[in-house]
């Protein structure tokens, strides 16, 4: 059971969201009573030629509909991390184990966690899956999944 009052911070991308990100944001909530999350946002992703395929608007309703997330605000800067931590008044730091050590420097003002990543999925390989798949798919058929949301085969 979570202390009284902890509240913890998070950070990332979650396009495509998929199981990895349920049980790290899953894992980050119970350690505390609050999860508020840092989502990058469109012109953050660019300017780390991160393409995303779901706008900042459409990854910030996924994350608030995640019953394990309380507040998500867009993540501009990689310098903007410790004005939140201060502003969200959060208690716990929570990235995945490939951040380790990246952020030890904010350990004077909140714990830093580092969380073990959920092998075999992520956004990257869904991203490499769907291109790989769509290279098979007739263009007409591409053409109507990406203006309805489907592929009838």
């Amino acid at each position: 059971m979570a202390d009284k009052n902890v509240t913890v911070i998070t950070y990332g991308t979650f396009d495509l969201f998929h199981p990895g990100h349920v049980r790290l944001l899953r894992r980050a909530r119970e350690l505390g009573t609050r999860l508020v999350v840092g989502c990058s946002s469109d012109k953050f992703n660019l300017l780390k030629d991160k393409k995303s395929i779901n706008s900042y608007e459409q990854r910030r309703e996924i994350l608030l509909a995640c019953r394990y997330v309380d507040d998500v605000f867009p993540e501009d800067s990689w310098e903007q991390k410790r004005e939140d931590i201060l502003r969200t008044k959060a208690d716990i730091f929570v990235m995945g184990d490939d951040w380790t050590h990246k952020f030890d420097f904010l350990s004077d003002i909140v714990k830093v966690v580092y969380l073990k990543r959920t092998s075999g999925i992520s956004s990257t390989d869904l991203r490499n899956c769907i291109y790989n798949f769509s290279k098979n798919i007739p263009s007409d058929k591409m053409e109507n999944c990406l203006n309805n949301g489907s592929i009838a085969i």
